[in-house]
């Protein structure tokens, strides 16, 4: 399975093209991080791959063999802002992400608890979110996003708010439990865009290879 973007063009009314024939190609069990300078795009671009904004041309495409499928109906996100039920366990913050797949509750959990521990938050069931550090509340909306069955997960600044130490922490949380997935990261972290398995730089309306 692969998402592609075919001369993906877009720009914000009244104002310059911002994005520019963007081409795009990212297989299942990769990552794929975007930097660029503020303004350049980067989130603009991440809505059009989720189907949040529509492209002026070109298109975006999730190829499953030739067989094209709606992106939208098939996508997972991490944004910055961490988006949790506050006042509700951790395990019923999972589930949402479940239940979105339509499964039953007894199965919806077991997976949930798979998540958790894939994020080093086994055990926590039943504690109140708000009772999480930024880190571990971070890391409960990795577990949403990654327990279900969605193939394309798109994360917008996903450790914008949070020390060094607990970014690390929270990659390593999103990187395992989304390997069977297509991943598209946006950050300005270079640490963070270092974890991924391709880095590209948007600027100019067009996306750049960075070499390592």
């Amino acid at each position: 399975m692969r998402l592609v973007t075919d001369a993906l063009t877009f720009a914000h009314p009244g104002h310059p093209t911002l994005l520019d024939g963007v081409h795009l190609d990212v297989r299942v069990g990769e990552s794929v991080a975007v930097v660029g300078p503020s303004g350049s795009g980067k989130t603009t671009l991440l809505a059009l791959l989720g189907g949040l904004l529509r492209p002026q041309s070109g298109r975006v495409v999730l190829d499953r063999g030739g067989e094209e499928l709606p992106v939208a109906e098939h996508v997972s996100w991490v944004l910055q802002t961490v988006n949790v039920l506050a006042d509700r366990s951790v395990i019923d913050n999972v589930l949402v992400g479940a239940f979105a797949d339509g499964l039953d509750r007894g199965t919806a959990a077991a997976r949930a608890r798979t998540a958790l521990a894939a994020v080093g938050l086994g055990g926590t069931d039943e504690r109140p979110v708000r009772t999480l550090s930024g880190g571990e509340a971070q890391r409960i909306v990795i577990a949403r996003a990654a327990v279900s069955d969605r193939p394309v997960l798109l994360a917008d600044e996903p450790t914008g708010q949070l020390d060094q130490d607990t970014s690390a922490h929270v990659m390593d949380a999103l990187l395992t439990s989304a390997a069977d997935k297509i991943t598209v990261v946006v950050t300005h972290d270079t640490a963070v865009a270092a974890r991924c398995s391709r880095v590209l730089v948007l600027g100019a309306g067009h996306l750049a290879t960075r070499t390592r």
